[in-house]
């Protein structure tokens, strides 16, 4: 049943196509469209099978081909489409399947339509669904063009491609600045035999006049082709004087030789009849070089090449290397050599100056281009014109004076600050240290709420990896160092335990916190004990501390004899040990005796292991590494001293170094 009605709309359709296009209107098509029951999106789609079937059936006999009649079929299709009977891509497609199958000649024809349709196309209903399409389209034509027969009719396309998309349409743009690579230049690498051009004997003078070419000067020239396909090639210390000979032998034969301007009398008198301009491939055929070089056009494309090149090398390309510069001597280089172009452009005839001229103010206009470029292509949009008859403004309503306002903020007891946010804020309190000592603006958590979920994670009896626990996260610790700064008393207490990741810290200091806080107090009497905690806890008895911990952490009998035996060797060291220098001399015999357990020093000290693959790899043996490695520790530790290096090496067993530092 399907099957039957699609074949029966298509009948339809294809029935009002031919009534709608015989009478120019689109209400046989709209009659037959309402009439059916399917979905519009299946009618729709219908519908472009019928447009295009039609067109097939027009293309089938070539005996009819007339430009005339795809036309109205495009027309009819765009009035179709702007009904919403048809999806909104199907002229372009019609108009693609045209040119696929028309010749040049008749694609040349059709293409007129094209560019007067440009502002049908440019609306906001076709171009967002059918600036692909077109594009495509106007591609396929160009690679089927020839660009030297078929010249008129490429800048054709491409004039309409500019005027049909947005001037900053980065596609079109060339925004990092690439080249032609494939534009290759081939010419003969051997020189051919009497590749002199013969000359009639009896013209002995001209014969004379004529430029002296060899097989050199015709390497030397075609070989800067090769410079203008890719202009980067300057900045190659080799290649710039290959450069600079070539380009001095090719001016020197163009100034050795000038011009003669030949004309007939109407010419010489200004009358100039518009002649039809030919930019072509030319041949590299050395018998051909001389010739070439006699005729004005192209001796003006080549010194017009140079110009382009050299403004490239001396301007500023976003996209471009940074060692791609000239150095201040082929700077001038360069400067010297554009002056004599343009000398060289103004002796050429006809019409040298003018000529001159116009290429001088073309580079200007593209050094603004290329600074456009540069700045990324911002769109450009037209100011918005004064509408003579635009309403007339509101009358605004009478400003008080400010005598007025202060008079009435003084009566009102409120502060005037000239902007209504800045008044608004400083009305909101009479005093604005109350207002920002209000419980509203306590937005810091207490610590039993923060720490909550890393304290259960480091009881033992949690049983949570080490990987999952929340003191690895990098976030939680900077909020968990920036809370403790604020309300805890740990914070600022001093430890000789060296440690050396942030996680070891995080972990210690969870284990003070959860001892000071006792189970059974409620959330209010938590924040008040926080708050009073300041002098009390810091002088509180380590004892007294482990028994109200009970339901917390538990240290080890090892870990509180340590604990102890460091507080009192701090002691001793404070009272008894006298202050000794850490000198070179003294690191140097230290780390003669720890050489071999040098990396586990390392590591005691906090250092990573890509920081001792690095000292592994500067120097070849153990003691100079060790040296190293104490020599950086002295630099960038603040607190480095003789004490605390005894203290870590006595913790790893290295009691022989130990006893060298004290």
């Amino acid at each position: 049943m399907a099957e039957l009605s699609f074949i029966k709309m298509k009948a339809d359709f294809s029935d009002a196509i031919r009534r709608s296009a015989r009478e120019a209107s689109v209400d046989p098509l709209q009659a037959i469209f309402d009439t059916h029951s399917a979905s519009d999106s299946e009618k729709r789609h219908v519908l472009d099978h019928a447009f295009r079937e039609k067109l097939s059936s027009i293309l089938s006999n070539p005996n009819n081909i007339n430009v005339s009649i795809f036309e109205n079929l495009v027309r009819l299709s765009i009035m179709v489409s702007k009904k919403d009977m048809c999806n909104a891509t199907l002229p372009v497609v019609l108009l693609s399947d045209v040119f696929e199958s028309l010749t040049l000649d008749n694609c040349d024809k059709l293409f007129n339509f094209v560019e007067e349709s440009v502002n049908i196309w440019k609306e906001d209903f076709f171009f967002s669904s059918g600036k692909n399409h077109i594009l495509r389209m106007c591609n396929d034509l160009l690679r089927r063009l020839s660009r030297s027969q078929n010249t008129v009719f490429c800048g054709r396309i491409l004039l309409f491609l500019a005027k049909f998309f947005p001037f900053s349409e980065r596609s079109g743009l060339n925004v990092i600045s690439e080249f032609n690579m494939e534009n290759i230049t081939e010419y003969k690498a051997t020189p051919e035999e009497n590749g002199d051009i013969k000359t009639s004997a009896c013209d002995d003078e001209a014969a004379r006049n004529k430029m002296k070419l060899d097989y050199n000067l015709y390497c030397k020239f075609w070989a800067l082709q090769d410079f203008f396909r890719n202009p980067n090639q300057c900045y190659l210390k080799i290649l710039w004087r290959t450069f600079t000979s070539h380009t001095t032998a090719v001016l020197d034969a163009f100034s050795s030789y000038k011009l003669e301007e030949i004309g007939t009398g109407e010419h010489k008198k200004g009358s100039h009849k518009s002649e039809q301009q030919y930019f072509a491939k030319y041949l590299t055929n050395q018998k051909l070089l001389e010739l070439q070089l006699s005729d004005t056009n192209f001796r003006r494309f080549v010194l017009l090449q140079f110009l382009i090149l050299f403004q490239y090398l001396t301007s500023t390309v976003k996209f471009r290397s940074d060692n791609d510069e000239l150095k201040p001597e082929q700077a001038e280089w360069v400067k010297e050599t554009t002056v004599s172009i343009y000398a060289l452009m103004v002796e050429t005839p006809p019409h040298g100056a003018e000529f001159a001229k116009s290429v001088k103010h073309i580079l200007e206009r593209e050094s603004h281009w290329n600074t456009w470029k540069n700045e990324g292509c911002h769109e450009f949009k037209k100011p918005a014109s004064s509408d003579s008859s635009s309403p007339e403004p509101i009358k605004k309503r009478a400003v008080k004076r400010l005598g007025e306002q202060m008079k009435s903020a003084c009566e009102s007891k409120r502060i005037l600050l000239g902007n209504p946010e800045l008044t608004k804020l400083w009305n909101q309190a009479s005093n604005n240290l109350d207002a920002c000592r209000s419980k509203e603006r306590d937005f810091l958590p207490s610590l039993e709420m923060y720490f909550e979920d890393a304290i259960t994670q480091a009881n033992p009896l949690s049983m949570v990896e080490e990987k999952y626990k929340k003191v690895n996260d990098g976030n939680f610790g900077w909020r968990a160092l920036r809370l403790m700064a604020r309300r805890s008393p740990h914070f600022f207490t001093h430890s000789n335990t060296q440690i050396s990741k942030l996680p070891e810290y995080l972990e210690m200091m969870i284990k003070k916190i959860a001892k000071d806080l006792p189970s059974g107090e409620t959330a209010d009497e938590l924040k008040t004990e926080e708050q009073d905690l300041g002098g009390t806890t810091q002088d509180a008895d380590e004892d007294e501390l482990l028994e109200e911990a009970k339901d917390g952490f538990k240290d080890t009998k090892e870990e509180q004899e340590n604990l102890k035996d460091e507080k009192m060797d701090d002691d001793e060291e404070v009272d008894e040990t006298p202050t000794i220098a850490l000198t070179q001399e003294l690191l140097d015999s230290v780390a003669k005796v720890i050489a071999v357990e040098w990396t586990k020093v390392a590591t005691k000290l906090g250092y990573k292991e890509d920081e001792i693959e690095y000292l592994k790899g500067e120097h070849d043996n153990e003691i100079d590494r060790c040296i190293h490695l104490l020599k950086i520790w002295k630099q960038d530790d603040e607190d480095a001293s003789a004490a605390g290096l005894a203290y870590t090496l006595s913790g790893l067993g290295l009691t022989d170094a130990a006893a060298l530092l004290q």
